[in-house]
């Protein structure tokens, strides 16, 4: 909602090539407790005017010489590039309202007019024009947090990225059907895949046991940490890889993927084994 104040601390400018007509309009709107009144009689200035103050009421007269009405409004759109013009035109020849409404007028009064109603539609007017104000605000504000949050998320991400390259040998993530869509580090190297693709180095064999639990944890949507599982090369030599992995889920709790970390423990495996041979 606009407040009473708001509305009385609009900004308004009167164009009419009557002083007369000028002095009154200014009388009528400061006798009820409007703040901000600016008046003209130069139509020309009326878009310098408006692109510097940017007001939130144009009361304008149509009939003026040198520049009518109709022109000014023109004159006008240049200025708002939403084209929404803030104008209540007055004149004394009612035809003209249909073409001063499809000219970009938000509303429209006859000569001779009546105090109460230029003030009614005026405080109308500028109510609407105020919301509208607010909204671009708001909506303004909505961009810069979402900016903001975007970069946080990013940087945060790239943190995250390099804790998991500095403590894993990879970082990875698969899709809804088990294809990696991200991957960081060697890890189609280390465990010869082709990308999205079955084993592709010929001769090794893994540890069947080992990959079934895996599975089972991925098959079942579980978190896992640590998972041990190994693969017998070509040479003969067995190789170790310790990962761990979280499900993830959109907004609408549908499954998406996986995300995880891995890391080669050969020589720790390795190690272990003399110490307890």
């Amino acid at each position: 909602m606009v407040n009473q104040s708001a509305i009385f601390n609009a900004k308004i400018l009167l164009v009419d090539d009557q002083p007369a007509n000028l002095e009154l309009l200014d009388q009528l709107f400061t006798s009820v407790g409007y703040r901000s009144i600016t008046s003209t009689t130069d139509p020309l200035s009326v878009a310098a005017l408006h692109r510097e103050h940017r007001y939130d009421l144009i009361l304008l007269d149509l009939q003026m010489p040198g520049m009518d009405g109709f022109e000014v409004m023109e004159a006008l759109k240049l200025v708002e590039p939403d084209r929404y013009l803030p104008v209540l035109v007055v004149t004394g020849m009612p035809s003209y309202k249909l073409r001063a409404l499809q000219a970009g007028a938000r509303d429209f009064l006859s000569k001779p007019f009546d105090p109460l109603e230029i003030q009614t539609r005026a405080q109308n007017l500028l109510e609407v024009r105020l919301l509208y104000k607010q909204i671009e605000q708001q909506n303004a504000h909505l961009e810069q947090t979402v900016r903001e949050r975007t970069a946080e998320l990013a940087a945060s991400e790239a943190r995250f990225r390099s804790l998991t390259e500095l403590a894993s040998d990879w970082f990875w993530e698969q899709d809804e059907h088990g294809n990696f869509v991200k991957v960081s580090g060697p890890v189609m190297e280390m465990l010869g895949l082709l990308q999205n693709g079955p084993a592709a180095l010929p001769g090794v064999r893994w540890n069947d046991a080992e990959r079934a639990a895996l599975i089972a944890h991925i098959a079942a949507r579980r978190p896992f940490l640590d998972h041990l599982f190994s693969r017998f090369n070509r040479d003969g030599s067995q190789q170790y890889f310790q990962v761990s992995g979280e499900p993830m889920f959109d907004v609408s709790a549908r499954f998406i993927g996986y995300r995880g970390i891995g890391t080669d423990v050969t020589e720790r495996m390795r190690r272990i084994a003399k110490s307890v041979g």
